[in-house]
């Protein structure tokens, strides 16, 4: 059995048992984030929420997903048919592969690649072209507005994720989401971890996460009010779900990104406690909590403030503390939290 598994053969075989655990655990965590995301509406608007499929209603999210599923699949007479269906599985794809880099502990990794941020990177930026081609290909104003609303919304926003996540990397000297979890492995507990040194960017990243991944208040390209539904208004049955199968995944890989690059990742928060993966999905499901908070409390911006904010305010005050961290960690300031690698080497 050990030589097959050294063979072409057996290394294609690990590759894809390894890539379709990382799928599963994808796909069942999509299952409890909607029904979580539907629950905690539903509890800050004094209502059961889903309650009836499954224990506790729990099946809801299978039961929703199965009704799309056997749906017909309905396609507008003047769309452009192969783009039309191209786009929400571009959108699902790129979502999904960008978790072949997202390491859940030392070796729990599916690639464990140098240029790792870099790779989420791309993929989160390639994601804004299924919104783009739903658009476009529905042959319609009200989509197509949507997803120019959409580029313009994710481009802005991915500026200021870039520039945070820049400051991490020169505090680390890496971009291997390993070797960032490892910087933070201080002796410290949470205190050693990157959200103190980096304190106001922790903010500014999950504001621009929200608006990344098109979330209240920042869900313009899907303004009911506005835009009927946005760029998958001509959507149905399974186009559809993979769309919005999308969009979940993508929060969810934001709050593994905020857990890995400012929390520690798979890194116990008190000393003396082993660290573990559950630590690593514990605090993910934190963040994912605090997403759905701000989308059942928080009003929606106006297109103008959201662009206003996105680069007269998160812009300068991201490129500055750029400048400032670069600064901190060439003079190893503040005992060297902004250069770990000093420390490392």
């Amino acid at each position: 059995m050990d030589g097959f598994f050294s063979t072409t053969l057996g290394l294609m075989t690990i590759m894809a048992a390894q890539s379709l655990l990382v799928l599963g655990f994808v796909m069942i965590s999509l299952l409890f984030l909607v029904y979580g995301d539907r629950k905690i509406w539903a509890a800050v608007m004094m209502r059961r929420g889903p309650n009836v499929v499954g224990i506790f209603g729990l099946l809801q999210t299978v039961a929703d997903a199965l009704k799309y599923v056997v749906k017909e699949v309905v396609i507008p007479a003047g769309a452009d048919r192969p783009v039309f269906l191209l786009a929400p599985m571009t959108s699902f794809v790129l979502a999904v592969i960008a978790w072949a880099v997202i390491p859940f502990n030392e070796t729990w990794v599916l690639a464990d690649i140098n240029v790792a941020i870099l790779y989420v990177f791309a993929m989160s930026s390639l994601e804004v072209y299924g919104v783009i081609m739903g658009g476009w290909a529905s042959n319609s104003k009200y989509p197509f507005l949507g997803s120019l609303r959409s580029a313009a919304q994710m481009i802005s926003y991915e500026v200021s994720i870039g520039l945070i996540i820049i400051g991490v990397v020169i505090s680390t000297g890496s971009l291997n989401f390993g070797a960032i979890v490892a910087a933070q492995d201080t002796g410290w507990g949470l205190f050693g971890w990157y959200w103190l040194p980096h304190l106001p960017m922790v903010f500014l990243f999950f504001i621009s996460a929200l608006a990344e991944t098109n979330r209240p208040p920042f869900d313009l390209p899907e303004a009911e009010s506005e835009l009927v539904a946005g760029y998958q208004v001509e959507y149905s049955s399974t186009p559809f779900l993979l769309f919005m199968a999308g969009e979940y995944i993508a929060i969810f890989l934001m709050c593994a990104l905020i857990t890995l690059l400012f929390f520690g990742g798979w890194l116990s928060p008190i000393p003396f406690i082993p660290d573990s993966p559950l630590w690593m999905v514990a605090k993910m499901a934190f963040f994912f909590f605090l997403f759905a908070m701000v989308k059942a409390i928080v009003p929606r911006y106006r297109y103008d403030q959201l662009m206003r904010l996105g680069w007269k305010v998160f812009l300068p005050m991201s490129l500055g503390w750029v400048v400032l961290v670069a600064f901190a960690a060439k003079f190893e300031l503040f005992g060297g939290a902004y250069a770990r690698w000093a420390i490392g080497g």
